[in-house]
This record gives C-alpha cells, sequence and structure tokens, in this order.
C-alpha cells in the first residue's frame, strides 16, 4: 500500500498502538498472570453460529492477570497472536489458514475470544469486495499477550482497527504472508517473525531524528537504510509492507521484503519498490495491469499472483 517515505511523514496516519511504544516491564509477584491455576472442559455445548457442531475437547485453561479471569485454549491463544502479528485478519482467511476450514473449531474459539473481550470483530465495508468480517485485539486482549509474553520479546503486536481500508489492507498482508512463508518453510526457513511497516517505520524515523539537521543528507539517508536492511531510491527510503525475518538451514538470520501492490499504485511508486529490492505480490485481477505498467518504464521485475 502505497504511503509516503520522506522522514518526516515515516510517523503518519498508521501509528504504532501507544502501548508498544514503550518496553513492557516483567509482570510482579504480586500483579502477574497466574497460570494454570486450574483447568476446565467444555461439556459437550455448541457454537450458536454453527448448531450441532460440538466444541474441541481440547482443555481450557484459566489465566488471572489484573484482576481478570480468562478462560482459554492454547488454540484460542495461538488465535491471539495470529491477528495481533497483523492488527486485522479475515474471519474467512483465519478459517482457511488457522484452522483449516474446520467451522467446528473456530466459530467456538473466536465467539469465546470475544465474549471474553480478548478480541473484537466488525464488518467494514470494501468499495470491490462488499463487507467482510475482520477481527483484531481489543486493548485487554493485546494486554493479556503482552503481559503473558506468549509472542515473545521480538514480535510486535497491535490492537484495534485502522481506517476501513487500511483495515483490509492489513487483513490482506495475512494471506500473502501465509503464501510467501509457505515458500521459505519449503525451502527450510524456520522461526519466521513478522515485522509490519508500522514497526519499521518507528525505526528508521528513530535513527534519522537522532541525526538531527544531519537526517536530511544522502549519506546519513544511506547509512540508516542499510543498518535496517533498507536502500535508497531517488532520495527516499521505501517501505515494505511486511518483512519476514527468518532462520535459515546454516542457520544464519535472512528476511524477505514483501509489497502487496494494487491498481491504485502509480508507475513511480511501483518502480520505486522494485528497485529497492522488494519481493512484488498483487492479486490475481491486478497482476497484468501491474506488469504494463513496469514495462512501459522498462523494468524488469516478477510480480506474483496472491
Amino acid at each position: 500500500m502505497t504511503r509516503g517515505y520522506e522522514p518526516e511523514e515515516f510517523i503518519g496516519p498508521r501509528q504504532v498502538p501507544e502501548e508498544h511504544e514503550h518496553k513492557a516491564h516483567p509482570p510482579s509477584q504480586s500483579d502477574g498472570p497466574r497460570d494454570h491455576i486450574q483447568e476446565e472442559r467444555e461439556q459437550g455445548t455448541t457454537s450458536p453460529a454453527n448448531p450441532g457442531t460440538a466444541r474441541s475437547p481440547e482443555l481450557r485453561k484459566i489465566y488471572e492477570i489484573r484482576g481478570r479471569t480468562y478462560r482459554l485454549r492454547s488454540s484460542e491463544i495461538a488465535t491471539m497472536v495470529e491477528i495481533g502479528k497483523f492488527r486485522a485478519i479475515g474471519l474467512e482467511d483465519l478459517g482457511e489458514f488457522a484452522y483449516g476450514k474446520d467451522k467446528g473449531r473456530i466459530g467456538p474459539d473466536v465467539e469465546n475470544l470475544i465474549r471474553q473481550g480478548l478480541v473484537q470483530m466488525k464488518s467494514i465495508p470494501h468499495e470491490e469486495k462488499g463487507s467482510r468480517q475482520l477481527l483484531a485485539l481489543t486493548t485487554a486482549g493485546h494486554r493479556f499477550l503482552t503481559g503473558n509474553k506468549f509472542a515473545g520479546k521480538e514480535q510486535a503486536l497491535y490492537h484495534g482497527f485502522a481506517k476501513p481500508r487500511e483495515a483490509h489492507h492489513d487483513a490482506d498482508l495475512y494471506r500473502l504472508y501465509q503464501k510467501a512463508a509457505g515458500k521459505i518453510e519449503r525451502a527450510g526457513g524456520r522461526n519466521l517473525r513478522v515485522v509490519l511497516d508500522y514497526e519499521l517505520k518507528k525505526r528508521v524515523y528513530h535513527d534519522l531524528a537522532k541525526l538531527g539537521p544531519d537526517r536530511a543528507s544522502a549519506e546519513s539517508k544511506r547509512n540508516v537504510a542499510g543498518r535496517h536492511g533498507l536502500q535508497v531510491v531517488r532520495g527516499k527510503i521505501p517501505l515494505p509492507d511486511v518483512r519476514i525475518e527468518y532462520d535459515t538451514p546454516d542457520g544464519e538470520r535472512a528476511r524477505v521484503d514483501i509489497e502487496l501492490a494494487t491498481t491504485h499504485y502509480r508507475g513511480r511508486t511501483l518502480a520505486e519498490k522494485v528497485r529497492a529490492g522488494f519481493s512484488i505480490y498483487a492479486h490475481a485481477n491486478d497482476v497484468s495491469n501491474l506488469r504494463r505498467v513496469l514495462d512501459q518504464r522498462e523494468l524488469t521485475a516478477e510480480i506474483l499472483s496472491l
């Protein structure tokens, strides 16, 4: 999704959530989460959204944090982590990739998360696809995951919905990630970590801001860009929609930068993304138009179909 890349615009309309601005402090003995206090089993209840489908027999565990008690399965916690990584995920996409299209499992899990105020679901209109159901963490859900360190200290998590167009874009990144991650894992990559443009913007802007007046110099931009594995193109530092960091079979840490391009991209913007070395993906109905744009600029790059 195209956005400006001038240094003063790195922290733009898509802000890193306030709670992520500060390092999380480990919970103290008095107010920290007390995990695995008790276990409970569902007694043959069914999903209102899918009558007649029995809930998973997996045990739910009780977690207490900041005076609140939550009853959760491991699959529900994993779902929350996935949602938090991308800020928003489409309900259908979550069902396809995380639950293998098993409505008997996703229905009860999502309903339980919503009922306990950890996840919210909204029907958000889309200019081309109509409305679709999107999921996002609530503040309580974000607090629960970070307080228990379920995503690890390196993985950033987000909560709340962005504006409709950006919410759909965030959700599309989840499907994009699944396709790119599959290629990485088939090649032996492991320990994948998601880095959205929110986080990259924050890192780059922080380093540029420390330079003061020197931040506008070409050399300063190149140094900062290189520090973050990025490049300077036409005096700007293009940022990918999502970066996937992973361990190679040789034990090296590697990364791939991915951009989800649309027909709304201007030729110059698409060219900058290509010159920055990003892997370009697009929805199937946009691929031919985008290839035509690159041909007009005499640029050779593969545009992968999402």
